[in-house]
């Protein structure tokens, strides 16, 4: 343990050293860091070839190894319950914010579209209740849909346990191995860490440049110390009172996977890395980790939450609507509800933001204020997104050994 403890220090401090060095050099390079992007475009890739296999196999293993529905139902309801949780608590922080310190001074905008809106069906829960359902299973396989396949995995994974016990056996065993597998890839690609995160760095500073970053800075400045708040404060907090082991010893330990989700804003691609960092230096068992992470990913949104509540008062401001107490409730409850279920569904971000401000009557055409940083802010909720997957994986892995779940 000790030696694993020692590689994923050196690997954190290359990858720091590749933030640092990927600031610089998209900041005084930035012609060549715009033409390096296909190396982090590269790294990426390879993070996310393991993605379908990976859930699958391991949502497949934990369901079978759970032995019951009872088991199932039990841990599957806490689990939701945990991550339904910290989105709230998300939200409740970013609300409190932004009315002790309001931002956002009243704006007019005219001729402003953002034009990814208008290209977006309208939502409806019709059709996200339908997207959870794969109609192929081989289609969602090869686009990587994630609620599908965990649906299919796990209905596949309940089927295995009333099949003869030598069968099921024989399956357990295959998709195990092709777990191990997966992991022991990802185990390689974790070494090639800090030149993508250099290159990913680099082009979002070059792409992005730094007069939008000091134009928006109260807003970016907002987002981010919630988010802060969050992560050091509210996750460490639910930890505590529930595992009642040290929070921020097994953040430090587990550092890692928050690190590649902030460079690749991907908590999907960064699946791979969590899965084995939290077992091998978190100390969480494999069967809870293969449960609790892969839903983690896909409807656990804490950092999405965050923003996407900050973002729709800052612009209620800037178009100069008071959203009362009770609005503000209403918001909260609504992004709780949708950070839940449309992550299936493609540009879910955007999807949530433009509900929410057709909800309360706001103007779309004020995202456009507020996206020239969306970029850098997705990097840094994606990260607290996967802090909170992992600490609700420790919290389940803690209570289970303790046999209170």
């Amino acid at each position: 343990m000790v030696k694993k403890i020692k590689k994923y220090s050196t690997t954190n401090t290359l990858v720091l050293l590749g933030i640092v060095l990927g600031v610089l050099f998209g900041v005084f390079a930035p012609q060549l860091a715009l033409g390096q992007q296909i190396i982090g475009e590269i790294f990426i890739s390879f993070l996310k070839m393991l993605v379908v296999p990976l859930v699958f196999s391991s949502i497949y293993v934990s369901i079978v190894g759970l032995g019951d529905l009872k088991s199932l139902r039990d841990i599957g309801a806490r689990v939701i319950a945990l991550y339904i949780l910290t989105t709230a608590l998300a939200v409740f922080a970013a609300v409190m914010a932004m009315n002790l310190v309001p931002l956002g001074e009243v704006v007019a905008v005219e001729g402003l579209e953002y034009a990814k809106a208008s290209e977006l069906a309208s939502f409806s829960f019709k059709s996200m209740i339908l997207s959870f359902i794969p109609t192929n299973i081989f289609h969602s396989l090869s686009e990587g849909s994630m609620m599908p396949i965990i649906v299919f995995a796990s209905l596949f994974g309940v089927a295995s346990l009333h099949v003869a016990k030598q069968k099921e056996l024989e399956m357990v065993n295959f998709f195990t191995g092709v777990m191990d597998a997966m992991l022991i890839i990802a185990q390689w690609v974790i070494k090639l860490t800090p030149i993508g995160v250099f290159s990913l760095i680099s082009y979002v500073v070059a792409n992005q440049g730094v007069d939008v970053i000091i134009g928006l800075w109260k807003y970016l400045l907002m987002v981010l110390a919630v988010l802060f708040f969050h992560a050091v404060v509210t996750l460490p907090a639910l930890l505590f009172f529930f595992s009642r082991i040290n929070p921020f010893k097994y953040l430090s330990a587990i550092r890692e996977a928050p690190i590649m989700a902030f460079s690749t804003a991907s908590s999907m691609a960064t699946l791979p890395v969590s899965m084995r960092v939290v077992e091998e230096v978190g100390g969480v068992d494999k069967k809870n980790a293969s449960f609790v992470l892969p839903l983690g990913a896909t409807i656990s949104m804490d950092g999405t939450a965050a923003y996407l509540t900050i973002a729709t008062l800052y612009i209620s401001h800037l178009s100069g609507v008071d959203l009362t107490l009770f609005e503000q409730l209403l918001l909260g409850v609504s992004v709780v509800a949708l950070s839940v279920g449309v992550a299936a569904l493609p540009s879910a971000s955007l999807v949530m933001l433009i509900v929410i401000l057709k909800q309360f009557g706001l103007p779309l055409e004020y995202i456009a204020l507020i996206i020239a940083v969306d970029r850098i802010l997705d990097m840094a909720r994606t990260a607290l997104n996967v802090t909170s997957d992992l600490v609700v994986a420790k919290i389940v892995d803690e209570c289970l050994k303790r046999k209170n779940i």
